[in-house]
């Protein structure tokens, strides 16, 4: 029995990396999937990857209005939402002398306003009893040097987590985090790097993680999926880290 089957799934930020891994994860236990992103190209060549008859839209999450086109676009395909995903983020990265308001409002608009909104909208859109998952982060619970405004947007929806699960239990929604740690994905040379600098910065990250690798964007689906299915049930309000120890170790 796959653990999805007929369930509908939206995946924001479902066009690459760990989005899209859980995506085409979703799709092959039998869930019918919508992702979004910002970039038509790469959500038309992840909905060909993804296959199923999965669909994309184009949708900004910082833009509010975007977010409602969206759900309507589901609702219209497949129906109702049963599993939603909120993964839509960004990671800019700089001295905190040197980071600018664009920088702030950037990051702060996709990372926490986003996720707050695509949950707000989402609700008339939702099944009773569905799954909402947010992509946090082990940032939250480090200091790392330049990653002031990225690290608090990922404490924000931790907190976002616990407060919308208290307020959604009348309709058994519960809202979880799934956080990783360092994970391999195609962010990793997206500024126009070197291979070689690309490779360093891997290299240097898979020191600091306890198990002296990267995780993949396969596990981080794996992860997804036990907190959309029912094998979660009893999880509400809660974390899964799945770091390599990053944060406990």
């Amino acid at each position: 029995m796959k653990k999805l089957e007929n369930k509908v799934a939206v995946v924001t930020g479902g066009n690459s990396g760990i989005g899209l891994a859980t995506a085409k994860l979703f799709a092959e236990q039998g869930a019918k999937v919508a992702i979004t992103g910002r970039n038509k190209a790469t959500i038309d060549n992840a909905v060909f990857e993804i296959g199923n008859a999965a669909i994309g839209v184009v949708s900004d999450v910082s833009d509010i209005k975007n977010i409602d086109k969206t759900y309507r676009t589901v609702k219209d395909t497949f129906g109702k939402i049963d599993v939603l995903v909120v993964n839509a983020g960004v990671y800019i990265s700089a001295p905190l002398a040197d980071y600018t308001e664009e920088m702030f409002d950037q990051t702060s608009d996709i990372n926490f306003k986003g996720v707050f909104f695509s949950i707000q909208k989402a609700l008339p859109y939702l099944n009773d009893g569905s799954s909402i998952i947010i992509t946090a982060s082990t940032v939250a619970y480090k200091g790392f040097a330049g990653a002031a405004a990225y690290s608090a947007t990922k404490a924000a929806v931790r907190s976002l987590a616990r407060t919308l699960s208290a307020e959604l239990l009348d309709r058994k929604i519960r809202v979880n985090v799934l956080s990783p740690g360092p994970i391999d994905t195609p962010i990793f040379g997206r500024d126009g790097e070197l291979k070689e600098e690309v490779d360093t910065k891997k290299e240097f990250l898979a020191s600091i993680v306890p198990v002296k690798r990267l995780g993949s964007s396969e596990e981080m689906a794996e992860g997804f999926l036990y907190l959309a299915s029912d094998d979660s049930k009893f999880m509400v309000g809660g974390e899964l880290l799945l770091d390599g120890g990053v944060a406990t170790l």
